[in-house]
C-alpha cells in the first residue's frame, strides 16, 4: 500500500483514538452532525444547497423540516456550488452548500474555483471518510483539502466533533471578511458521529488574520493631489467595489471629480447605466468609449479591480500615459500586474468614504482642472460608436435584438444571470443595468454551465430576501445550458420561477467566432446540431423528416422537467413569448430563441493585442486613427471660446 506523500494534507492527521479524547464538558451534549446543523442555525443561515452521500449522511440525518434553514436539493454537486454562489451575490450573504466525499467533493471544485476568482463568499462543507481510513485509499476518499488549497481562500480538515462549532464560525468569518471568497470545511465521518458539548457563540482562533479596511498614511492626500492634477481621469471599477457595496461612493466620486466610470464585467450595475458618467464595460468586448477613455486617460483610478487580461489586453500598452491609483482590500493585488503611483489597501467603500472629503478639501484650495475637452472626446466616441449589430442573413433572429427586447420588457428590478459565451457578452452590452446585485455571471473562471444553477440560487434569494418581487431571467447559450440542464428538475421542485432565454445558434458561439477570425473558418467540433430547424415551419419540417433531428429538442426537454416551454423564430413570436414568460410566476419557463449562428460580438480586442487596436466592426479601428475625433474636440472648444467671448462682449456692452 502506498503511503501518503508529505505534500498531502492528510499525512499529518493523527489516527490514534486518544486524539479525540473529550476534554470539554460544558454545554449541551450532542453529536458532531447535530452540532454542524445547530451551528448553521446560530450563524443565521436560512438556505442551504447540496446533495447527500455516504460520508456526509450523519449530517443529512439531522436535516428535517423543523430546522431554521431551508435545504434545496440540487442534481449535481457543481450546480450546488453555483447555486450557493448565485444566492451569495444576490443577497450579499455567505452562500452554503453541503456535499459528500470523493466525487461529490471533487465535483464542487469547479464552483469553488469560480467563487475564488470572482471573490464570492462561500462555505462549502464536504464529507470525508473516518480518520482511521484517511490515507488508505478508502472508498470515496479524496484529499479535498489538498485539492482546494490553490483555489479557495482557506480549507479546514475537521477530525474532532468538538471543533465543529468553532471551525464553522471561523469559516463564515473568513469567507465574508477582507476579500470575500470560498472556504472549505472537510468534515470527517469521525467528527460527525463523535460526541461533543455544544455552546454558542464560539471563540475564533485566527492569529494573523486581520484584513486592513482603512487606508493608512498619507495615501489619501496623495490620491487627492493626483485628482486635482488630472485633466483626463477615469474610474476603473471592478467586482471588488460591488462586493463592498460601494455603488453610492463610486457615484459620488464621479460627480465630485467629473470623471467617467468604466466597469469590468462583474461590476455591471454598480452605477446605473442611465448615469451620464457611466461609459459601460471596457476591455475585450467593451464599449469603444470605455476602452478609449482608459487608453487616453492621464489618471487611472482602479477601484476593486485586478487588471485582468481581458480588460488590459497587452498589459504594457494598457493606459500608457496614466498615473495609477489602486484601491483594493487584497494587498496581493496591489502591484501584481501594474505598479501604482498611489497604492491604497483597504475596503473600497471605507476608503472612498475617507477619500471623498480629502478631494473636497483639495478642491476648496485649488479648483479642479477643466475637463470639458475630455468629455468632448468621450461624447464623440459614444455618439460615433454606439452598441449595434448586423442583421441576420438567414432569416433567423439577431441575438442582440433578443437581449435588448428582453431588457426593454423586463421588470426594472430583474436579476439577470448568464452562462458563458457570446450570449454573456451580448447580455453585458445590451441589458440596461440600473441596480447593483442585479447581474450574476462567471467572470474570472468563465464557467460554462454556471447560468441555470446560479439562477436557481438567485431565485431562492429573491423569495427569501425580496418576497419574490425580483424576477430572475437567465440568458444562456445552447452549449452552456446543456452542461447543467439537469437542474431544471431542481428549479421545478424548489418552486423557483426562473425564466430562461436560450439563445440557440446550434454552435459553441464564442469558439466559432474565434475560429472564424483566427483559425481560417475551420469549425472543428463546434456544431452542436441542436437547432438546425430554422424558420416558422421548422417544427413541421423536422417532424416530416425534412431537417436533421434536433438533439436535444429543448422544448420537449423543458416540458419533461415540468416547465413551460416555447420555441420562437420571428420577432413577433419573440415579443409574445417574452410577455407570456413575464406573466408566469409559478414554475420555470424556457424560450428557445432561434438566432443567427454567424452573429459576432463586437467591439473586440484580439487576445494579447493592445486595446488601441479595438475593432468596432471589421475594418473599423477607432483608436488607431482618431483624426475625426480630434476635429470634433477642437470644434467643440472653439464653440465654447466663441460663446465665452460673445458673453464677455455682451457684458461689456451693458456696462458701457
Amino acid at each position: 500500500m502506498a503511503l501518503p506523500t508529505p505534500l498531502q494534507a492528510f499525512s499529518g492527521v493523527p489516527k490514534t483514538p486518544a486524539s479525540d479524547k473529550q476534554t470539554i464538558v460544558d454545554g449541551e451534549k450532542m453529536t458532531g452532525a447535530q452540532a454542524l446543523v445547530r451551528s448553521l442555525e446560530d450563524l443565521g443561515v436560512t438556505d442551504v444547497f447540496g446533495i447527500p452521500g455516504g460520508a456526509i449522511l450523519p449530517v443529512y440525518h439531522q436535516i428535517n423540516d423543523d430546522l431554521k434553514f431551508r435545504f434545496i436539493l440540487m442534481r449535481h454537486e457543481q450546480a450546488a456550488g453555483h447555486a450557493a454562489e448565485g444566492y451569495a451575490i444576490a443577497t450579499g450573504k455567505v452562500g452554503v452548500c453541503i456535499v459528500t466525499s470523493g466525487p461529490g467533493a471533487t465535483n464542487v471544485v469547479t464552483a469553488i474555483a469560480d467563487a475564488n476568482m470572482d471573490s464570492v463568499p462561500l462555505v462549502v462543507i464536504t464529507g470525508q471518510v473516518g480518520v482511521q481510513a484517511i490515507g488508505t485509499d478508502a472508498f470515496q476518499e479524496a484529499d479535498i483539502v489538498g485539492i482546494t488549497y490553490p483555489v479557495s481562500k482557506h480549507s479546514y480538515l475537521v477530525t474532532r466533533a468538538q471543533d465543529i462549532p468553532r471551525v464553522l464560525a471561523e469559516a463564515f468569518h473568513v469567507a465574508a471578511t477582507g476579500r470575500p471568497g470560498p472556504v472549505v470545511v472537510d468534515l470527517t465521518k469521525t467528527a460527525q458521529t463523535g460526541d461533543m458539548y455544544y455552546s454558542w457563540p464560539q471563540r475564533m482562533i485566527l492569529p494573523g488574520y486581520n484584513p486592513t479596511t482603512k487606508a493608512h498614511g498619507r495615501v489619501l492626500s496623495d490620491a487627492a493631489k493626483l485628482f486635482n492634477q488630472s485633466y483626463r481621469p477615469v474610474l476603473y471599477v471592478g467586482g471588488g467595489a460591488m462586493r463592498s457595496n460601494a455603488g453610492a461612493q463610486v457615484k459620488r466620486l464621479a460627480e465630485l471629480t467629473d470623471a467617467p466610470i468604466v466597469t469590468t464585467l462583474p461590476a455591471r450595475g454598480i452605477v446605473p447605466d442611465s448615469d451620464p458618467h457611466n461609459l459601460g464595460m471596457l476591455g475585450m468586448h467593451g464599449t469603444v468609449a470605455a476602452t478609449g477613455a482608459v487608453q487616453r486617460c492621464d489618471l487611472l483610478v482602479a477601484i476593486g479591480a485586478r487588471f485582468d487580461d481581458r480588460v488590459t489586453g497587452k498589459l504594457d500598452a494598457f493606459a500608457p500615459g496614466a498615473r495609477v491609483i489602486h484601491i483594493d482590500i487584497d494587498p496581493a493585488e496591489i502591484g501584481k500586474n501594474r505598479t501604482p503611483d498611489v497604492p491604497i489597501v483597504g475596503d473600497v467603500a471605507t476608503v472612498l468614504d475617507d477619500l471623498i472629503p480629502e478631494i473636497e478639501r483639495a478642491q476648496a484650495i485649488t479648483p479642479k482642472p477643466n475637463r470639458k475637452p475630455w468629455w468632448d472626446r468621450i461624447d464623440y466616441w459614444r455618439g460615433k460608436y454606439p452598441m449595434t449589430w448586423d442583421e441576420p442573413t438567414d432569416g433567423s433572429l439577431a441575438p442582440q435584438w433578443v437581449v435588448k427586447k428582453l431588457s426593454d420588457m423586463a421588470d426594472p428590478s430583474t436579476i439577470w444571470v448568464t452562462g458563458v459565451g457570446q450570449h454573456q457578452m451580448w447580455a453585458s452590452q445590451f441589458i440596461d443595468f440600473e441596480n447593483p446585485k442585479s447581474w450574476l455571471s462567471s467572470g474570472g473562471l468563465g464557467t460554462m454551465g454556471y447560468g441555470l444553477p446560479a439562477a436557481i440560487g438567485a431565485a431562492v434569494a429573491s423569495a427569501r430576501e425580496f418576497d419574490g418581487k425580483k424576477p430572475v431571467w437567465l440568458i444562456d447559450g445552447d452549449g452552456s445550458f446543456q452542461m447543467t440542464s439537469e437542474e431544471l428538475a431542481a428549479a421545478f421542485f424548489a418552486h423557483t420561477p426562473v425564466k430562461i432565454a436560450l439563445l440557440n445558434n446550434s454552435v459553441y458561439g464564442m469558439v466559432r467566432q474565434w475560429q472564424t477570425l483566427f483559425y481560417d473558418h475551420h469549425y472543428s467540433q463546434t456544431n452542436l446540431l441542436d437547432g438546425e430547424a430554422h424558420g416558422p415551419e421548422g417544427d413541421a419540417q423536422a417532424a416530416a423528416g425534412d431537417l436533421p433531428l434536433e438533439v436535444p429538442d429543448f422544448v420537449k426537454l423543458a416540458e419533461a422537467y415540468g416547465c413551460v416551454a416555447m420555441r420562437v423564430f420571428t420577432e413577433e413570436e419573440a415579443v409574445e413569448a417574452i410577455a407570456k414568460a413575464n406573466a408566469i410566476n409559478d414554475r420555470p419557463v424556457l424560450i428557445d430563441f432561434r438566432v443567427w449562428k454567424d452573429a459576432m460580438v463586437w467591439p473586440m480586442v484580439a487576445a494579447g493585442a493592445s486595446n488601441d487596436a479595438v475593432t468596432y466592426k471589421p475594418g473599423i479601428k477607432p483608436l488607431l486613427d482618431d483624426t475625426e475625433g480630434d476635429a470634433y474636440v477642437n470644434a467643440a472648444e472653439e464653440r465654447r471660446v466663441a460663446a465665452r467671448e460673445a458673453a464677455e462682449a455682451a457684458a461689456d456692452g451693458k456696462e458701457n
